[in-house]
């Protein structure tokens, strides 16, 4: 049976099989209720055999107009018996609903089996993300390039909106299969979701860099970079390594013990930057799309 996780127990079960199934992109109760009351066309669904739960999904609007996302995820155990394909499906039907011309999903690189079932319906390979990981030590302190200054979100919060330009110039040359787009309240909703280890980088009064800090679903012992962006004019100075090493400083000095981040195929120069750094590759995701409707059966 598959069912619509509204209750703190459902999402105590939907919490439970979800980190069992991607532990390395942990999920708490709250963060899901937070979600839900931030995006009411979020959707998560628990798939249960005999009350006893072996699959969840999630879907809703992505962050480009006019595109869903799914995320259907089942227990190895429980494979092979049409219960990804009735979440696909519960989880299609709703992106539907929402009048979207799109839907996107991600696929972990290493799992064979999930990428067929994605190309069985449909899906088609548009990008790669590659995650890389920075375990947290002794971190130096960290120092500005000359003439540059360094500021927090959680000191100056009015910055962050003034940041926003600089963010969609940096969302825009990505080098993405589809180009990203945000809006400035997901902007303010999402990003430096960790304010006093986010920091903004000013030349007097322009901004010229920022690099921001979010939390993951398991506290503040694990912690994801947000995006780092550095002004076209100001690039190739040192500026990205500099504002990453402020805050690795922070990190260091706040109890957190590991960073991830992740960059899409075609970056190679903020993985440059990762990897002048010390951080080290994981894994890859594959992101995949199908246009809708979408026939699952």
């Amino acid at each position: 049976m598959i069912r619509t996780a509204e209750t703190d127990a459902d999402l105590e079960a939907y919490v439970g099989v979800w980190n069992a199934i991607t532990p390395d992109e942990p999920a708490t109760v709250k963060q899901q209720r937070e979600r839900r009351v931030r995006d009411p066309d979020r959707l998560n669904v628990l798939a249960e055999d005999h009350d006893v739960p072996i699959g969840v999904g999630f879907a809703g609007r992505s962050d480009s107009p006019g595109r869903g996302f799914v995320a259907p995820r089942v227990l190895p155990h429980a494979r092979r018996r049409g219960i990804g394909t009735a979440l696909l499906g519960e989880l299609v039907a709703h992106v539907e609903a929402l009048g979207l011309g799109l839907v996107s999903a991600h696929v972990d690189g290493r799992d064979v089996g999930s990428l067929t079932f994605a190309h069985g319906f449909g899906f088609e390979e548009v990008d790669r993300q590659v995650e890389q990981v920075r375990t947290i030590g002794d971190e130096p302190p960290a120092e500005p390039p000359s003439g540059v200054a360094f500021v927090t979100v959680a000191r100056r919060p009015e910055l962050l909106r003034e940041t926003y330009d600089l963010a969609v110039e940096g969302y825009a040359d990505m080098a993405t299969a589809t180009p990203v787009t945000i809006s400035l309240d997901w902007w303010l909703r999402e990003e430096a979701t960790v304010p006093e280890a986010s920091f903004i980088a000013l030349a007097g009064d322009e901004i010229v860099g920022y690099s921001g800090l979010c939390l993951c679903g398991n506290g503040r012992t694990t912690a994801e970079d947000g995006l780092t962006v550095v002004r076209r004019d100001w690039r190739r100075r040192g500026l990205a390594t500099a504002l990453k090493r402020a805050k690795l400083t922070w990190m260091a000095a706040n109890g957190v013990r590991e960073v991830v981040t992740w960059t899409q195929r075609g970056n190679e120069g903020m993985r440059s930057v990762n990897e002048r750094l010390g951080y080290a590759y994981r894994k890859v995701t594959i992101s995949v799309h199908a246009q809708l409707p979408l026939a699952v059966r």
